[in-house]
């Protein structure tokens, strides 16, 4: 599936490139001879004396720390469990608190599970004399971490991206995803009846797409069509293209058309709805999100089948536009109800002006505590937004009255 245009933008933290530091070693000195022997004091292959503690305090991480949250904002279950895997290898494990907290102390014997690098010397070729000092930076290279717990799916977080030279790590958030089934929302078996020529057509408008050919794409797209009209997937491939390439009108009846042939593939309504949404024509926001969160998972209880239409964390956006539309109706506790759920469910801040819709609510209920908390959260979130400077007006303003109020309650209190 392709990716949809985003119309906020949360700004990407540069990460510098890891800087391996090799280890120095002195050549033996001519004539050609074995190498010698390691003496008590240090390996044969470590650097000098003089460097190596230096050297092994900058480069040792100590700590993983970070948490389990699941998708849609519910308890966590009692045995989650995180685990290290480095090499395809599970290396180190440990259970997280039932808030989903968790700090993973590397080289360690005092973990419910042993680290398998506690109890012999490092690939760098030091010997632990402390098994509580840490490990190499360079041995978590290839190493992630995961969540493994019963009926969840787990996001995987990669350790190479973490290349500041800190001893105690924050990962961040291990998303997990409950493998619910959803009554009445089995995965429509229309895809799999396209005729093959159908089907060829389609992985190469896919591929197309990809390499960012999109006259190709559109091509292929239309073919698949052609050959097979119930092609839902086909023909919101279609809209994305033609979407890309500005034929917004073509767009739309392209993702009416995948609507059409299934109601319950929900990319299209998600699409359709972002249109309305730059559109502001917030009743049909609002009856394009409504389908969309009547078939949300998280809003059913039965279980005979899966969806598998949209990823989860999209159900943030719909929720959003959901929010905006109930406010621009003044239809506020429902506005309310949205906001919240989309800023619970955005797990990764991809809508940070969901706080500054939250505050718009709040302000108008004159509660200035709540108003000005979610316009700090803005700002941290997004501190060079264009809107900054008449963001941080709105928190003065706002900071003045809830100054008033506290005044004005204080004999009350007494």
């Amino acid at each position: 599936m392709s990716q949809r245009m985003r119309i906020f933008v949360v700004p990407a933290i540069a990460m510098g490139l890891l800087v391996p530091v090799a280890l120095a070693q002195k050549p033996p000195a001519p004539p050609p001879a074995p190498p010698p022997s390691p003496t008590p004091s240090r390996p044969a292959n470590s650097p000098p004396p003089s460097s190596e503690p230096d050297q092994r305090m900058d480069d040792l991480v100590m700590f993983l720390r970070g948490r389990v949250a699941t998708n849609d904002g519910t308890r966590l279950p009692h045995d989650v469990l995180v685990e290290r895997v480095c090499y395809n290898g599970v290396r180190q494990q440990l259970y997280a608190s039932p808030q989903g907290d968790f700090s993973m102390q590397l080289g360690s014997r005092a973990d419910s599970f042993l680290d398998a690098s506690g109890d012999r010397a490092s690939q760098s070729g030091v010997a632990r004399k402390d098994t509580d000092m840490g490990i190499p930076r360079r041995e978590l290279l290839n190493c992630e971490l995961r969540a493994s717990a019963s009926g969840f799916h787990s996001s995987v977080i990669g350790l190479m991206e973490f290349t500041a030279p800190d001893r105690n790590i924050d990962v961040g958030v291990i998303v997990v995803q409950r493998a619910a089934k959803i009554e009445g929302l089995t995965l429509s078996a229309t895809p799999y009846k396209a005729p093959r020529d159908a089907s060829r057509a389609y992985e190469k408008g896919v591929e197309a797409e990809r390499n960012g050919k999109l006259a190709d794409a559109r091509k292929y797209f239309e073919q698949a069509v052609k050959v097979y009209p119930r092609y839902a997937i086909a023909w919101f491939q279609l809209g994305t293209v033609l979407q890309k390439e500005e034929q917004n009108d073509a767009a739309r009846k392209a993702y009416i058309q995948a609507t059409i042939m299934d109601t319950k593939f929900l990319p299209p309504y998600l699409s359709l709805a972002l249109m309305a949404y730059r559109a502001e024509n917030w009743t049909e926001v609002l009856e394009l999100t409504g389908h969309i969160l009547d078939l949300n998972p998280l809003n059913q209880a039965a279980a005979t089948g899966y969806i598998l239409d949209l990823d989860p964390l999209n159900y943030t956006e719909a929720y959003f536009y959901n929010a905006v539309a109930n406010y621009k109706l003044n239809k506020i506790e429902d506005a309310e109800k949205s906001a919240l759920k989309a800023e619970h469910l955005d797990l990764r801040t991809r809508f940070p002006h969901v706080h500054l819709l939250l505050a718009e609510i709040f302000a108008r209920k004159n509660n200035y505590a709540m108003a000005i908390l979610e316009i700090k959260t803005y700002l941290d979130l997004a501190p060079h937004a264009k809107d900054v400077d008449h963001v941080r007006e709105q928190l003065a303003k706002l900071e003045k009255l809830n100054g008033s109020v506290s005044t004005s309650e204080k004999p009350d209190q007494m």
